[in-house]
């Protein structure tokens, strides 16, 4: 809207009519220091006073950017808002503000991430732990459906590129844990997986996470994978109960006849290797009683074709002391003038018969 001159012509800078007038720049600037001067204590208001001032202003500005970095902490360090180095702990500097910024992030701090649940305090509660059914369900290599819940653990190792190349680390590292879960438990068995494999699977996951964290430079470390609860998914736990409780008793059945099994070939294997010591006993008996005669026959065969008739002597008595050694015997001398065999009546046989016949 165009001005109208009122009051007698005079213009907006106080000039008559007759047309705008334009400020005096020059005058403006004139006054401006001369009210400076008038403020500025005692020579101050020079030129030389100015530019002394300038320098201290400086100097203070820039000795503001001394900074100190923790033993637990990295520094970043921005110039006009792009991240130019990292340093460590220790005394450091950097162009102060606005021209420049510092970060210390803490790089020695464990953090944990949950994946599969959520864990916080109630005043009334106490500890509370609620699940996310879309993180903790999966896939198994046999087809099944099962519950993992489980914890990743990490730091910072560089804290530029944690600050600068990812937006949400937090985020970043969940879903990267949850994406290689996936993974190893898709190609990993459900009873495999909850028994014997647990410890396989957390280092398979703590390997995977690490190489999927590196791939978008994150500047994150993994500590630790860590499962707190791998089960088949709630709506069906008794069933699955009732079926371990089966397979309990299947097994328990089938070791108590291998042990029924064991027992009885052990105990037929001793009666077999007894009946073997026996018969190996027996054999080396005979033998070594064949092996006797044998020598005795061949000592006795020897002698007696050294000297026949004393052999033979020898060998007639023997075998008459032999034979008659358990009978009853009676001599009878018949060089007494006797002409011969006196009938005889055994008197210790008819005695024995009187006394059976008593008995009877």
């Amino acid at each position: 809207m165009a001005w109208n001159p009122q009051g007698g012509g005079q213009g907006p800078w106080g000039g008559g009519g007759g047309g705008q007038q334009p400020p005096d720049i020059e005058e403006m600037l004139r006054r401006g220091q001369d009210s400076f001067k008038r403020m500025m204590p005692g020579g101050m208001g020079t030129s030389r006073g100015i530019i002394l001032a300038v320098v201290v202003v400086l100097a203070i500005w820039l000795a503001s950017g001394f900074y100190r970095v923790q033993p637990e902490e990295q520094g970043v360090e921005l110039i006009f808002g792009k991240w130019v180095s990292t340093t460590g702990s220790g005394l450091n500097y950097n162009l102060p503000a606005p021209v420049g910024e510092v970060f210390t992030p803490k790089v020695t701090r464990v953090n944990g991430t949950q994946v599969g649940f959520r864990s916080g305090i109630d005043r009334q509660r106490g500890n509370v732990t609620s699940a996310v059914p879309q993180e903790s369900l999966m896939l198994t290599g046999d087809e099944n459906i099962i519950d993992i819940r489980f914890v990743t653990f990490w730091v910072i190792k560089d804290a530029g590129k944690y600050l600068f190349n990812i937006r949400n680390p937090e985020t970043t590292v969940k879903d990267a844990s949850e994406a290689a879960m996936r993974e190893i438990i898709g190609k990993t068995g459900f009873e495999y997986a909850r028994t014997q494999g647990r410890v396989n699977v957390e280092q398979e996951a703590e390997k995977l996470i690490q190489v999927i964290l590196d791939d978008y430079g994150s500047g994150i470390e993994i500590t630790d994978v860590q499962l707190q609860k791998i089960d088949p998914p709630g709506n069906v736990l008794d069933s699955f109960r009732d079926v371990q409780a089966a397979r309990a008793d299947k097994e328990r059945a089938i070791n108590e006849s291998n042990a029924y099994r064991f027992e009885v070939v052990q105990r037929a294997e001793g009666e077999a290797a007894k009946i073997t010591n026996e018969a190996e006993g027996y054999k080396q008996q005979k033998i070594a009683v064949a092996t006797g005669e044998a020598q005795r026959f061949l000592s006795v065969f020897t002698e007696y074709k050294q000297n026949k008739n004393v052999t033979t002597r020898r060998i007639y008595l023997e075998t008459m002391k032999e034979v008659m050694s358990g009978m009853d015997k009676v001599l009878i001398d018949n060089t007494m003038g006797g002409g011969g065999v006196v009938p005889y009546i055994n008197l210790q046989e008819l005695q024995k018969g009187t006394g059976e016949g008593a008995k009877k």
